[in-house]
């Protein structure tokens, strides 16, 4: 009976059967707060100990005998607002320090030769949106990965792509699907733009990268990364000619 709302209220599930037990009995020994509450003799002890600093459960010596009682409830509920007062006191403290969490770019590391489908799974989970990425020949049938599962969902969440391939005869001749695949590309001469580790702006804030060779990805989640990775991208796309699919 109560059992659970004074557990919501804050008190250990032995707190509350020994707290009841208390108001029950009136004045009464530890013995019988074990018994009626059906808490064990020893933790009943630690109970009564942990109620009495919380000021709903006083002691008395009588014939050499400690009685115990349970004090008023409303000091139970005044408890809980003095808790309450003294949260709203530091709230503003304390909501500063996550403002500042969140201003912080959260970063998440992966490791292992599949870990590049950790950046573009998340890649999906932001269906109607645009990606931009970067690409080398290397990130090509990596176990059908692209091909047989990203590039079709990716069409069918309907994010659009625009992304730069380092020129190549195999990334030419991708060019030339882009209509299928649901994105758009310019090439990038080999000779002047190394691109080593593929990059992926998307989402609202999020831009991965991922490294084949080391088998890592990083994931990182800030506004200001973000925008300023998509305006390297963006400058690098007005500069490039088009170059026509055939």
């Amino acid at each position: 009976m109560h059992i659970e709302e004074l557990i919501n209220a804050g008190l250990s599930e032995h707190e509350a059967k020994v707290y009841l037990a208390a108001l029950e009995l009136g004045e009464t020994s530890v013995y019988r707060l074990a018994k009626k509450s059906g808490v064990k003799r020893t933790t009943t002890y630690l109970a009564v100990e942990s109620l009495k600093g919380k000021g709903l459960i006083s002691a008395f010596q009588r014939n050499n005998v400690t009685l115990c009682y349970a004090e008023s409830p409303k000091k139970l509920a005044v408890a809980l607002e003095e808790k309450k007062k003294s949260l709203d006191r530091i709230m503003p403290e304390l909501l500063a320090f996550n403002n500042l969490m969140d201003k912080k770019p959260k970063i998440k590391y992966f490791e292992g030769r599949e870990s590049y489908k950790e950046v573009f799974d998340d890649v999906l989970k932001y269906p109607g949106t645009e990606m931009l990425a970067t690409f080398n020949e290397k990130f090509w049938n990596r176990d059908n990965y692209f091909v047989g599962y990203f590039m079709p969902k990716r069409k069918e969440k309907k994010i659009w792509a625009r992304e730069l391939f380092q020129d190549s005869p195999e990334l030419r001749n991708l060019k030339n699907e882009e209509r299928l695949h649901f994105f758009q590309s310019k090439l990038v001469p080999g000779d002047k733009f190394k691109i080593e580790i593929e990059m992926v702006i998307y989402g609202n804030n999020k831009v991965g990268f991922v490294s084949y060779d080391e088998e890592i990805a990083i994931i990182i989640e800030s506004q200001k990364i973000h925008d300023t990775q998509k305006s390297f991208f963006e400058t690098i796309w007005s500069l490039l000619p088009e170059h026509k699919s055939k």
